[in-house]
């Protein structure tokens, strides 16, 4: 009996697979309204890759004199700035261009138009109660740099700018809403907003890093923004005729001021031990056009450029660097970098730690040792995630400024649970 059971199982079993075939082959069967109907899915996919909607941004309407009026003097104070009026950054104002992330995140959110090809990340509008954040733009990095000529100064028009910025924002009811969470500032120099730092510090800072500011801020809240670079960029056409690492015979290079504070003691350590290195340029430089140029000139002609810590763990010569095709040679121990949830430093950089870079011989040991083909695979790399780090208006797809706005999307989930957490506790965070 159970031996005639499994043969009529394998008799079934051998006639089904027959019996659909023939069906096939007539035609009578549609394999795909009857297979395909079970799994809906396949046949209305979604495409693999969405962009996410831009952040919705309101912008406060501050007076000029916060902003585009310390660029301008003469620049009306009751003139509202509009991307009609708006002034052009001019780039041959030296070291106030190295912080003017603010100016860029403004006039993005002023920019009416798309563009060719534009895909913005951020997008103004006019009713605080569709916002995902709120935007301040007050130029605190250009009003130190315009108003403050001696740190030990007091009642400085940048400290009473400051002061006025802050009574503004805690008499606003959607900074009240949210204790200032959702409200986006930029402090890009390491001096801006220095004497009221602690009265806004829940919001979300624009940092170049967090030197000294590591008792306020924080990764997890703030953005890293790249500086924007002061030489010019190198356009990929000049090379093309060239080998890019035949044509660079200066092993390694840096240019700028060698005697700095704080971390930035480094560099005459480093001054010392590499002055007289074969194939290595290191000289003092100044923040001139000259020098802008004759840095360009350096960075384009050398395979590794050297960026160690200034006042502060990050200086605008890796930017420099990156916009020259110059391996980035990054030396120090507290450094954090724009963008780094999207871009991978290691595939395009070498890194040292002070102790490393201050051995002997050891730093320019390894980079003798890079061979010929990973030399040229980090250069492919970083010329090819330059446009990262491009500041222009109007601003372009994936540009600076567009990166930024995305890093602050990136925020916003932790914003809201942080707002909606803090309306319910009785006992605000108790588990820590």
């Amino acid at each position: 009996m159970k031996k005639s059971i499994n043969r009529t199982l394998i008799g079934f079993s051998l006639c089904i697979p027959l019996l659909l075939g023939s069906l096939l082959l007539a035609g009578t069967l549609d394999y795909r309204s009857q297979f395909l109907s079970f799994i809906p899915q396949l046949t209305s996919a979604p495409p693999c890759l969405t962009r996410s909607p831009p952040l919705r941004v309101y912008m406060y309407d501050l007076p000029p004199r916060f902003n585009v009026g310390l660029m301008d003097p003469d620049f009306p104070d009751h003139t509202p700035v509009t991307s009609a009026n708006i002034p052009t950054w001019r780039w041959n104002d030296g070291l106030r261009k190295q912080h003017s992330v603010e100016y860029w995140m403004m006039a993005s959110l002023l920019h009416e138009g798309n563009g060719s090809g534009l895909t913005r990340e951020a997008v103004r509008v006019t009713d605080p109660d569709s916002a995902e954040v709120f935007f301040v733009p007050f130029f605190s990095s250009l009003s130190f740099n315009v108003h403050v000529r001696n740190m030990a100064e007091l009642n400085t028009v940048d400290e009473k700018l400051q002061l006025e910025m802050v009574n503004i924002l805690k008499a606003s009811d959607y900074w009240k809403k949210s204790g200032g969470r959702d409200h986006v500032i930029p402090m890009h120099h390491p001096n801006a907003f220095r004497h009221y730092r602690d009265a806004v510090n829940a919001s979300i800072f624009i940092v170049a890093d967090f030197g000294r500011i590591m008792n306020i801020s924080k990764l997890a809240k703030d953005v890293v923004a790249p500086y924007p670079h002061m030489v010019e960029s190198y356009i990929a056409e000049e090379e093309n005729h060239m080998d890019p690492y035949k044509s660079r015979q200066t092993l390694l290079v840096f240019r700028g001021r060698t005697k700095r504070k704080d971390e930035g003691k480094i560099r005459a350590q480093l001054h010392k031990m590499l002055n007289d290195t074969k194939d290595v340029i290191y000289e003092e430089g100044a923040a001139s056009e000259e020098g802008f140029k004759a840095s360009a000139e350096q960075m384009r002609s050398s395979k590794f450029c050297l960026h160690p810590a200034g006042d502060t763990p990050s200086s605008c010569r890796l930017f420099d660097a990156i916009v020259s095709h110059c391996v980035p040679v990054i030396v120090s121990d507290r450094l954090e970098l724009p963008f780094e949830s999207e871009i991978d430093y290691k595939e395009f950089s070498m890194f040292f730690s002070v102790n490393e870079a201050l051995q002997p011989g050891y730093l320019i040991d390894k980079l003798r040792a890079v061979s010929e083909d990973q030399w040229l695979k980090m250069w492919s790399r970083g010329k090819s995630i330059t446009h990262h780090f491009e500041f222009q208006y109007p601003p372009k797809d994936e540009d600076a400024v567009n990166m930024i706005w995305r890093q602050v999307k990136h925020k916003v989930p932790a914003v809201k649970l942080a707002v909606h957490r803090s309306r319910r506790l009785k006992i605000p965070d108790w588990w820590r």
